[in-house]
């Protein structure tokens, strides 16, 4: 039961990039998955959500129309895209599948609500 991210590196401010996750061990369907971030010196935060249901998606002030989330339960995999990236969002990224049925509407409840979590991809922006 696991989750295994990928794609972090160094960008330059402006550029793109894509976060993968893998899900295994467990019924990845079924499961509210969504994106956490920390930044040095700062508490780790939400930024997406992807309910189990009906795909509904939310995101964070910080990153609306700048980063899509999305899943592909076929394949037990959830990605974020991260376009026109700023210097501010350096940070290390997470990963993490809940059971719990969160709507994900106007937010992606409380961390301790999440039951697997992946180890966590850097992401630098060089200005």
């Amino acid at each position: 039961e696991q989750l295994v991210e990928s794609g972090g590196g160094l960008v330059q401010a402006g550029g793109s990039l894509r976060l993968s996750c893998a899900a295994s061990g467990f019924s990845f369907s079924a499961y509210t998955i969504a994106w956490f971030r920390q930044a040095p010196g700062k508490e780790r935060e939400g930024i997406s959500c992807i309910s189990s249901s009906d795909k509904k998606t939310y995101y964070s002030d910080s990153v609306k129309g700048r980063f899509t989330a999305s899943r592909d339960n076929a394949k037990n995999t959830m990605y974020l895209q991260m376009n026109s990236l700023k210097s501010n969002d350096t940070a290390v990224y997470f990963c993490a599948a809940s059971s719990f049925k969160f709507p994900c509407l106007d937010g992606l409840g409380y961390q301790s609500e999440y039951d697997y979590w992946g180890q966590g991809t850097q992401v630098t922006v060089s200005s």
